[in-house]
């Protein structure tokens, strides 16, 4: 009989996103993610079988938990656009400095060139959609926002926002990230405010 995990998956995913955040996919080894967390390289291979399974596994994982931004800040905010502003804040909390991002878009690249990483990768990106139009529908019941918008192509824009978002603060670094995020939300929804 083996012995147990003393390392949770997931805890060994948290410790993958902050070492790509560090390395990028690129340059991430399974040593760096193995002092991320604690382990040593040679349990990550048992239990992932290579860095591309670790890799892979990472995207799964990501594609599977994109609610839980949204469910916790729908526990946290009575209001469904208090509620939208903090999911996307919250989405984004892996991210302080732009070479951070910088490793999370070299992951973007293993989403556009490798078919598996591709399909986790649009599941996140359909996911993230789908929690967005729900509050903006929660938004338009609550008065938040004027009725008659169309929800789908309003959430596609509001999640183009938040993604250009990212890269302008990247570029510019002009303020906190929170901020810039909350400033392309209000922009987006502003000709949809009651009023």
């Amino acid at each position: 009989m083996g012995r147990p995990r003393t390392t949770s998956d997931e805890a060994i995913l948290g410790a993958t996103a902050r070492a790509i955040g560090r390395h990028g996919p690129q340059g991430l080894t399974l040593a760096a993610v193995a002092q991320e967390a604690g382990l040593s390289p040679a349990t990550l291979v048992q239990r992932f079988g290579s860095k591309r399974g670790l890799l892979l596994a990472f995207a799964a994982h990501a594609a599977r938990t994109a609610g839980e931004p949204f469910e916790r800040a729908r526990q946290e905010h009575g209001s469904p656009l208090s509620a939208l502003r903090a999911a996307l804040v919250r989405l984004a909390e892996g991210v302080s400095t732009p070479v951070e991002l910088a490793g999370s878009l070299g992951f973007l690249q293993l989403d556009l060139t490798d078919a598996e990483f591709r399909a986790y990768a649009a599941e996140h990106a359909r996911r993230t959609r789908d929690e967005i139009a729900a509050l903006l529908a929660d938004a338009v019941a609550a008065g938040e926002l004027a009725g008659g918008a169309e929800l789908g192509p309003l959430a596609r824009a509001v999640q183009v926002a938040y993604n250009g978002a990212l890269i302008l603060w990247a570029l510019s670094g002009d303020g906190p990230l929170p901020d810039a995020i909350r400033d392309a939300l209000d922009q987006t929804l502003r000709p949809y405010l009651p009023g």
